[in-house]
């Protein structure tokens, strides 16, 4: 009946819409502040400065009815854009990602405290810099191309960093989450282990042109030990075998490919990881499909991506997902997991 209501229900959705609420008003800012489009003119620009002072306020009034000190979101914010002024060839990469790093730390270790178990803050806050750090890394390295083609600034062009030094710290990163999970304590670890390990690794994975999966439906196992991420062990080539759809010599060319999708306009850094937010904490990346938050290119959930054997059924971490927890660290099964 056009009346408000709260929608963000329970702590932990009220600390994501707090978070979202401070992160958002510091890029309207940002945007104010490099007169970007229509933000050049005067009376946008001040409307867009009072819709960001509203936003700050509910955001801080949020955060602060949690304990949650928002004022560390809006620092970190304000370091990035200093240290991305002063950046230039020989730059470590990570202290451009520290600002990043260190607001995601501050928000998983906050979960910590909202769920009564404190304990988990330290490994939490260690999940959550690495998150803050691959959410950079990888908005940077999906960005490059267009960003030189704009003159837009780029982190691994301004610091003259290679897209293998990129992914060897992404796959640190990956490989430090997965460390600090196993450390905290849950009482139903699933969906934070489908989200921040099997998903994260996807991420990567696409970011780089890769592929997560450790097996196929052919039984060639992909990225196994020796091998680099998204190879074939075999060292074969060309489509695999026993695929009657695969194009290739000598095989039928199947039917016709549906047309690619249309490009379409990439979110930013900071606006995928609002709807990266959103999605989690409400399920929809383990369920049906969704939009990927940074290309809108539309995915399967989580839960449907694995269509493999069942040794880690019952595992409290891997259940359903068999052999596709490549790399899974968390099963005591014998299986690959």
């Amino acid at each position: 009946a056009m009346r408000t209501a709260p929608v963000a229900r329970g702590e932990g959705a009220r600390l994501a819409a707090a978070v979202s609420l401070v992160l958002a008003s510091a890029k309207v800012r940002d945007h104010v502040a490099d007169g970007d489009g229509l933000l050049r003119r005067r009376p946008v620009a001040a409307a867009a400065r009072r819709v960001a002072a509203g936003w700050d306020r509910a955001g801080a009034r949020t955060g602060a009815q949690l304990g949650f000190d928002t004022a560390l979101l809006v620092d970190a914010v304000d370091r990035q854009t200093g240290i991305e002024l002063i950046a230039g060839p020989g730059t470590p990469l990570l202290r451009v990602t520290e600002p990043t790093e260190t607001a995601t730390a501050a928000a998983f270790a906050h979960t910590a405290v909202l769920a009564g178990k404190p304990q988990n803050a330290e490994p939490l806050a260690e999940a959550g810099r690495l998150f803050g750090r691959l959410a950079h890394l990888l908005d940077a390295v999906e960005d490059q191309e267009a960003d030189a083609a704009s003159g837009a600034w780029n982190p691994l062009t301004a610091t003259g960093t290679s897209r293998a030094e990129a992914r060897r710290l992404c796959d640190d990163a990956l490989h430090g989450v997965r460390l600090a999970l196993r450390d905290a304590e849950f009482t139903d670890a699933k969906l934070a282990h489908v989200l921040l390990a099997h998903e994260l690794r996807q991420s990567v994975d696409r970011a780089f042109g890769t592929t997560a999966c450790s097996h196929r439906a052919d039984g060639v196992l992909l990225g196994g030990a020796g091998a680099p991420s998204g190879t074939r062990q075999t060292g074969a080539f060309g489509p695999p075998p026993g695929n009657p759809f695969a194009p290739g010599p000598g095989g039928p060319a199947g039917p016709p490919l549906p047309p690619p999708e249309p490009p379409r306009d990439r979110r930013g850094l900071i606006m995928g990881c609002l709807v990266w937010a959103g999605l989690a904490c409400t399920c929809q990346m383990c369920c049906g499909t969704f939009e990927d938050p940074w290309s809108h290119r539309r995915r399967e959930g989580l839960c449907n991506q694995c269509d493999c054997g069942d040794c880690c059924d019952g595992c409290d971490c891997c259940s359903n997902c068999g052999d596709c927890c490549d790399g899974c660290d968390c099963c005591d099964c014998d299986c690959s997991c």
